[in-house]
C-alpha cells in the first residue's frame, strides 16, 4: 500500500512541475504593450520630453526680472572704517549686510522672444519623435513577432515532413526485407529522411535565435519560457484603402512624427539663429538694489561715570571770617554717546540704502565668440532644412515600397494558395505511384521536395500578409499603439 502511495506522491509531484515548467502565452498585444513598457530608447525620450517643458517654461519665466538677495557676517579685527561713526577705529568690530538686488532685461536685440519660439518649436519636436519612436518600437516588434511566427510554423512543417518520410523510411524497409525494393531504394530513403531532420534541426535553431531577438527588444527574463500565437485576424478581410500615392505621400507629411520633428527642429533652428543675433546688438537693464546694514564695535561700554567739582562753604572756626569754601568732587553715571546703537535703529532705520538705474551694454569686441555662436546656429539651420527636404523623398519612397510591398503580398498569398493545392496534390499520387513501385525515387523526392517548398512559401505569403498592414500604417504614419489593445 505505501509503495503505491509512494508512487501517487510522486507522479503528482511529476505532473506538478510539468505544470509549472509549461511555458507562457505570448500574444502580439501583449508584445506591444511590454515593449512600450519596458523600451529603452522609447522610455528615454519621454524622459527627453519632460526636459524640453521645463526648458520651454523656464524661457518664459526668464523674460521677468532676476530677484537675488545676500546677507553677509563678518567681524573685523583692526584698523577699520565705522560708518556709524565716520571714523577709523582700531579694534574688534562685527559687520552685518543684507541686499536685495533685482535686474530685468528690457531688450537684448529680440533674443528673448526668439529664445522663447525655439523651446516651443523643440517641445514639439520631441513631441513628435516619441510619438514615432513608438511606432518604430511597435514595427520592429511586428517583424521579430511574425518572423518568430513563422520559424514555428516552418518548424512545424518541416517535424511534419520528417515524420512523413520516417514512416516512409520504416515502409521501405519492411519492403527490401521482404524482397519488393531495391537495398538502394532505402539508402535513398534513409537519405532524404536524414536531410528533413537536419531541417528541423535548422528550423529549430532560428526559433531559438530570433525568439532571443524578440526577448532581448522586450527587455523580459531570458529564462522564462514563452510561445507565440497567431494574432486573431482574419485574413481575408484584412484591407487597405490604397488610393493614389501621392494622397498617401501627402498624408504621411501629416502623421509622420519624423517628418514633422524635422519641420518643428527646422522652425527651431531658425528662431535660435535669431537669438543668437541678438548677441551681437545692444542690450538694456533696468537694475534696482534695496539694503542696509549693522555695525557693533567691541569695547565700548554703555554707560560714563560723568565728575563735577563745586564749592561750598562750611564753618570753619580757625578762619577769620568763620567761613571757609572747599571743593566737592561727585560722580554721574550717564549713558555713552559713543556706544553703538541698536539693530533695530540701524538696520531699519539709519543704514538703509537704495540704488536703481538702467544700464546699456553694446557689444564692440568678444574674441569673435557672438559671431561664431550666430555661425554655429546658422549652419545648423541649413542643416535642418537639408534633412527636412530628405525626409520628403524619404517618405515618398517608404509609402511606395509599402504599398507596392502590400500588393505583391496579396498576390503572393493567392498564388501560394493556389501552389500548395498541385503540390499536395502532385505528392499524394506521386506517393502513391512511389508505393505501388510504378515510378522512381527521383520523381518521389521531387514531389516531396516541391510540396515542403509550396507549405513553406504558403506559410511565409500568410503571416506577411497578414502583418503588411501594420508596415503600410507604420509607412503613413497612422501606427498607433491604441490599435493593440
Amino acid at each position: 500500500m505505501r509503495k503505491y502511495l509512494l508512487i501517487g506522491i510522486l507522479t503528482g509531484c511529476t505532473f506538478s512541475l510539468k505544470a509549472q515548467e509549461q511555458p507562457k502565452l505570448l500574444t502580439f498585444d501583449d508584445a506591444v504593450k511590454i515593449a512600450l513598457q519596458n523600451g529603452v530608447l522609447f522610455n528615454q525620450q519621454k524622459n527627453n520630453l519632460a526636459y524640453n517643458q521645463i526648458q520651454k517654461v523656464q524661457s518664459i519665466v526668464a523674460i521677468g526680472p532676476t530677484v537675488s538677495a545676500t546677507a553677509t557676517g563678518s567681524q573685523i579685527n583692526g584698523n577699520s572704517f565705522n560708518p556709524n561713526t565716520g571714523s577709523v577705529i582700531n579694534g574688534i568690530r562685527d559687520n552685518v549686510t543684507g541686499t536685495l538686488n533685482a535686474n530685468i532685461n528690457l531688450f537684448s536685440g529680440f533674443n528673448r522672444i526668439n529664445t522663447i519660439k525655439q523651446y516651443y518649436n523643440q517641445l514639439d519636436a520631441q513631441a513628435y519623435y516619441v510619438n514615432r519612436t513608438s511606432q518604430d518600437l511597435i514595427n520592429t516588434v511586428a517583424t521579430q513577432y511574425l518572423q518568430v511566427m513563422l520559424d514555428v510554423e516552418l518548424m512545424k512543417i518541416a517535424r511534419e515532413n520528417f515524420d512523413a518520410l520516417d514512416k516512409q523510411l520504416k515502409q521501405v524497409k519492411e519492403q527490401v526485407t521482404l524482397g519488393a525494393r531495391s537495398p538502394v531504394d532505402e539508402y535513398n530513403q534513409d537519405a532524404l529522411t536524414k536531410a528533413a531532420e537536419l531541417k528541423f534541426v535548422q528550423a529549430e535553431i532560428a526559433l531559438n535565435n530570433d525568439k532571443t531577438l524578440l526577448t532581448q527588444t522586450l527587455l523580459i527574463d531570458p529564462f522564462e519560457q514563452y510561445e507565440v500565437s497567431k494574432p486573431g485576424w482574419d485574413i481575408n478581410t484584412i484591407d487597405y484603402d490604397l488610393t493614389k500615392i501621392e494622397d498617401l505621400a501627402d498624408k504621411a507629411k501629416q502623421y509622420r512624427g519624423d517628418y514633422l520633428r524635422a519641420v518643428k527642429n527646422e522652425a527651431a533652428y531658425k528662431f535660435s539663429t535669431a537669438a543668437a543675433k541678438g548677441f551681437m546688438m545692444p542690450s538694456l537693464y533696468a537694475f534696482g538694489t534695496y539694503g542696509s546694514a549693522y555695525n557693533f564695535q567691541h569695547g565700548v561700554p554703555d554707560s560714563v561715570s560723568a565728575q563735577q567739582t563745586k564749592n561750598i562753604i562750611v564753618t570753619d572756626p580757625t578762619a577769620p571770617s568763620g567761613y571757609s569754601i572747599q571743593n566737592q568732587t561727585t560722580y554721574t553715571t550717564i549713558s555713552n554717546p559713543e556706544k553703538p546703537r541698536p539693530f533695530s535703529e540701524q538696520f531699519r532705520a539709519n543704514n538703509v540704502f537704495k540704488q536703481y538705474g538702467l544700464q546699456l551694454s553694446i557689444p564692440i569686441f568678444s574674441g569673435l565668440q557672438n559671431r561664431a555662436n550666430y555661425v554655429q546656429q546658422k549652419v545648423l539651420y541649413e542643416n535642418a532644412i537639408l534633412t527636412r527636404k530628405n525626409l520628403e523623398y524619404q517618405i515618398k519612397n517608404d509609402v511606395i515600397r509599402a504599398v507596392r510591398n502590400y500588393e505583391g503580398a496579396r498576390k503572393s498569398y493567392s498564388v501560394s494558395i493556389n501552389q500548395y493545392t498541385a503540390a499536395e496534390m502532385a505528392l499524394q499520387l506521386e506517393t502513391e505511384r512511389y508505393s505501388l513501385g510504378v515510378t522512381n525515387f527521383v520523381d518521389f523526392a521531387n514531389a516531396n521536395r516541391v510540396f515542403v517548398q509550396a507549405q513553406t512559401d504558403k506559410a511565409q505569403a500568410e503571416y506577411r500578409l497578414l502583418f503588411q498592414k501594420v508596415l503600410v500604417d507604420y509607412a503613413v504614419g497612422t501606427l498607433k499603439p491604441e490599435d493593440f489593445k
